[in-house]
C-alpha cells in the first residue's frame, strides 16, 4: 500500500473511494463542526444527520452559508436525548459513525460506553489516537491518548500503542517507530512511567507488541531530532524519527497536541478507538480543517471494518 504522508492525501483517497459514509452528529449545532460537514457532503463521501436543535442549527447554516438540505436535520433540543439518538443510529446500523458536536466530552462518552446500548467493543480498552500534521516536521506523527484516558496503567498503555500502530499501518507505514515519551532518556524509580515504558520495551522484544519498533523512555528531542543522538550520546532503534508518541498521561499529550495546534500551525486528524464503529470526539475549539480530516479518517476506518 502507498504509504499516505498528509492529511490532504487521506481525503484524497476517501474521495476517490467512491463510497459514502452515514454520519450521526450530536448536539449539531456547532459552526465548525457544520462547516466541515459541508466541505464532505460537497465532496461526495458523506451523509450526514445533524442531531440537535433544530432552530439553532438551520440559524448557523445560513450564517455558514450552507445548504440546509445538504443534511438530514433531526430536532432534539435536549443535549442527552441527542447524543443517545446518534449512537442508537450507529448501534442500529442506520449510520456508519457518530461524531460529536456542541456537547461535553464525558456526556458524549457516556452513551458511547453504555454497557447495552453503547459502542464499546466486549471488553477493549477505550482510547483515542491523534494524527498530526505539523509544517515543522517531516512526516505525520500519531500519539495518544489525547482525550480518554486519564492516566494510563501498563495494559492501557500496551492498547495504546497497538492502536496507534494500526492506524500507521492504515497509513501505509509498515513498521512504525513507537517512541515512549517523558521528561528523561533515563529509568528512574522517582517517575513511575519510566518503569513501565521498560516493561513495554521488554514486551515488544518479547513479541508481545507486534508490527512496530518500540523504546523508551525517550524525550521529545530524541524521539523527533536525529541530530540530538549524538549530543546527548544516546542509541536508540527511534533515531530521532518517531511515528507515534505514546505519552504518560492525559494531561501531556492533550497540552502537547494543542500547543502544536495553536503554535506551529499543525492540524490534526483524531479518533476513539475501540469501538465497534469509528467515534469522532474533538474539542469544540478545533478547526473545522481539523474536523474535516477527522471525518475523513472515520470514513476511511468505517470502510475497513
Amino acid at each position: 500500500m502507498e504509504e499516505i504522508k498528509s492529511l490532504g492525501q487521506l481525503a484524497e483517497q476517501v474521495k476517490a473511494s467512491g463510497t459514502k459514509t452515514r454520519i450521526a452528529v450530536a448536539a449539531a449545532e456547532d459552526a465548525h463542526t457544520l462547516d466541515a460537514l459541508g466541505r464532505a457532503v460537497k465532496e461526495g463521501f458523506v451523509r450526514a444527520s445533524l442531531i440537535g436543535d433544530k432552530r439553532r442549527i438551520e440559524e448557523l447554516c445560513a450564517k455558514e452559508n450552507l445548504c440546509q438540505g445538504d443534511f438530514e436535520i433531526i430536532d432534539r433540543p435536549d443535549e442527552t436525548a441527542a447524543v443517545n439518538m446518534a449512537v442508537q443510529m450507529v448501534k442500529t446500523g442506520n449510520a456508519d459513525a457518530v461524531m460529536k458536536g456542541l456537547v461535553s466530552t464525558d456526556k458524549f462518552l457516556k452513551a458511547v460506553i453504555h454497557k447495552e446500548k453503547g459502542l464499546l467493543l466486549p471488553k477493549a480498552v477505550m482510547s483515542h489516537v491523534c494524527v498530526l500534521e505539523i509544517p515543522a516536521y517531516r512526516k505525520l506523527l500519531f500519539i495518544s491518548d489525547t482525550a480518554v484516558l486519564p492516566f494510563p496503567d501498563l495494559d492501557q498503555k500496551a492498547a495504546m500503542i497497538n492502536y496507534c500502530v494500526n492506524v500507521a499501518r492504515g497509513f501505509g507505514i509498515e513498521k512504525p517507530r513507537v517512541a515512549l515519551v517523558s521528561a528523561t532518556d533515563k529509568v528512574i524509580g522517582a517517575i513511575p512511567n519510566t518503569l513501565e515504558y521498560a516493561l513495554l520495551a521488554k514486551m515488544a522484544e518479547r513479541g508481545q507488541i507486534k508490527n512496530c519498533v518500540i523504546d523508551g523512555p525517550l524525550d521529545i528531542f530524541l524521539a523527533c531530532d536525529p541530530s540530538s543522538l549524538a549530543v546527548k550520546g544516546v542509541d536508540t532503534p527511534i533515531a530521532g524519527n518517531a511515528d507515534i508518541l505514546i505519552f504518560p498521561n492525559l494531561e501531556c499529550s492533550n497540552s502537547f497536541y494543542k500547543g502544536l495546534m495553536l503554535f506551529a500551525d499543525g492540524e490534526l486528524a483524531g479518533l476513539i478507538q475501540g469501538t465497534q464503529k469509528p467515534v469522532i470526539v474533538m474539542s469544540r475549539s478545533e478547526s473545522a480543517l481539523s474536523k474535516y480530516y477527522s471525518i475523513a479518517l472515520a470514513c476511511k476506518m468505517a470502510g475497513e471494518k
